[in-house]
């Protein structure tokens, strides 16, 4: 209880919350909708943003939010022509932002950045503005998938169908890719960029455990992920390792322990 008394570790629970709360929101569906190696494209794609914002004197995170969103609107754009399939065009972008971040990085003046932040995550230093990030955030994703969960609903499970309803399939999709880029930005203090994927994908999975229904699926995973949140920074504050891996290390020690449970009571 003691911990609770630091400013640091308040902004870190804080922070994991909204986090939670986008993730659990997007998250699902990413995993509906099978983009997860599309996040991982854009995921790797924002280093190239880091880099870019180390070596101009701009926020990484502002310049990772860009490239973010740039990358993502250019995976959906590539992987909707005929003449290149979907995992080469997240294979060009993936590498694209790795080597643009490495190089900007070591070109940066001065001593050279400590990128283990970015790479592995420390929510322990996660600041106002990151948390005033998420929240906004949160709100924007909790207010779009309130008004349009039907048609979000109707893509991620059968777009020819949504087509069929006169729902802008391509404008929503280019929407929800931004959406899912600036949550993966927003995650990187919290993460990093080596483990922010995971963050949008096991709380879903370990929901699914449990039901089919996409709404119920959203409620589990903003429960459960906050949950591994909370015990990965207990491990991190007091193992003293990367946040990152730690809250994703008890995020699946959770979907291990549902999944036996389920076993269990389904044998």
């Amino acid at each position: 209880m003691e911990l609770l008394q630091y400013t640091f570790f308040q902004n870190a629970l804080l922070g994991s919350l909204l986090a939670s709360i986008a993730c659990g929101i997007i998250g699902t569906y990413i995993v509906t909708r099978r983009l997860v190696f599309i996040s991982g494209g854009i995921t790797h794609a924002s280093f190239g943003g880091i880099g870019i914002g180390l070596y101009s004197g701009i926020s990484p995170l502002l310049s990772a939010a860009v490239f973010s969103v740039l990358s993502a609107f250019g995976v959906e754009w590539l992987s909707k022509r005929n003449d290149m399939r979907q995992d080469s065009a997240i294979a060009v972008f993936w590498t694209l932002g790795m080597a643009v971040g490495i190089i900007f990085s070591f070109l940066s003046p001065g001593f050279a950045p400590d990128l283990s932040a970015y790479l592995f995550g420390n929510i322990l230093t996660i600041t106002q503005t990151d948390i005033l990030m998420l929240g906004i955030l949160s709100v924007l994703l909790i207010l779009f998938f309130t008004i349009f969960i039907h048609p979000i609903i109707y893509i991620a499970f059968d777009r020819e169908f949504a087509r069929s309803q006169g729902i802008p399939v391509a404008v929503f999709e280019y929407i929800l890719m931004m959406f899912i880029a600036l949550t993966i930005v927003a995650c990187l203090r919290m993460v990093g960029i080596v483990l922010a994927i995971s963050l949008l994908t096991i709380p879903q999975m370990t929901a699914n455990l449990f039901t089919y229904n996409f709404k119920k699926i959203i409620w589990l995973s903003i429960g459960i992920g906050y949950l591994g949140c909370i015990g990965g920074l207990f491990i991190s504050y007091f193992l003293n390792v990367p946040s990152g891996a730690s809250i994703i290390f008890f995020s699946i020690i959770i979907y291990v322990i549902c999944k036996l449970i389920r076993l269990v009571t389904s044998s």
